[in-house]
């Protein structure tokens, strides 16, 4: 991509003229972990007699949260979900998903370096349909949880995507750390869903997709820009794209 007139590359050091902001979904975007949570989500559901594919989660359930999975399964199968037994599970979830992500790296190739590059010159924000301390656990080992001030995780939002809460609010957290009123057209949203663009979009952020989950054609109507992953995204395109 080409750099915009007056920027170079992250880490350059100068300032961009038009990005005030980065607010970052987590899964599928900086740590690849969306199998790792089928795997559990298999795992949990097994003694249920419930079978989740691949294709099933990534076209039915991939941008819920553990509650709206478990909810939604338990529809689709006739499997009764009350309010005590979706606890249940979402607790058994929590605990093997952490044992196994304990055991190796997830982050995306690229994914760090452009953080850090990123949290060089504007403030940074995720909100995401995990839980929060599931991401700063991986930030920590990853060395980049100092990097973001607000985490806006599922147990934070009443809403999880595609309403706008969760982007609403990790927005909202992140004028209030900075001390700015932010302008949310000139702050931009990564993600890698359809759920999660509708969900920043309702937050009036402006919207760029990976193509770490699905296509570019699956992407493209509900994004601004489209990109392979962090790896291929620069600040100035970030910076381009405010200033449009």
């Amino acid at each position: 991509m080409k750099a915009a007139d007056g920027l170079r590359a992250p880490g350059s050091g100068l300032k961009p003229s038009a990005l005030q902001a980065i607010v970052f979904d987590f899964d599928g975007v900086i740590a690849d972990s969306e199998r790792l949570h089928l795997r559990v989500y298999q795992e949990i559901l097994a003694p249920e007699g419930i079978t989740v594919s691949e294709e099933d989660y990534y076209s039915r359930y991939l941008g819920y949260d553990d509650v709206g999975v478990f909810k939604a399964i338990g529809k689709d199968h006739g499997l009764p979900m009350d309010d005590g037994r979706v606890t249940t599970l979402v607790t058994q979830k929590g605990r093997r998903y952490e044992a196994l992500a304990a055991a190796g790296e997830m982050l995306f190739p690229g994914a760090a370096d452009f953080i850090r590059a990123a949290a060089a010159v504007v403030p940074l924000a995720i909100a995401s349909g995990a839980l929060t301390h599931e991401i700063e656990d991986v930030l920590e080992r990853a060395g980049l949880r100092a990097l973001f001030p607000v985490i806006v995780g599922a147990d934070q939002t009443a809403r999880s995507k595609p309403s706008p809460d969760p982007y609403v609010t990790a927005f909202a957290k992140l004028c209030a750390h900075t001390g700015r009123d932010l302008v949310p057209w000139r702050s931009v949203a990564i993600e890698d869903s359809k759920w999660g663009l509708v969900s920043a979009r309702g937050a009036d952020l402006r919207c760029v997709a990976v193509t770490n989950t699905y296509s570019e054609q699956e992407l493209r109507a509900d994004a601004e820009l489209v990109v392979p992953g962090l790896h291929a995204l620069t600040i100035a395109a970030l910076d381009a794209l405010c200033a449009d």
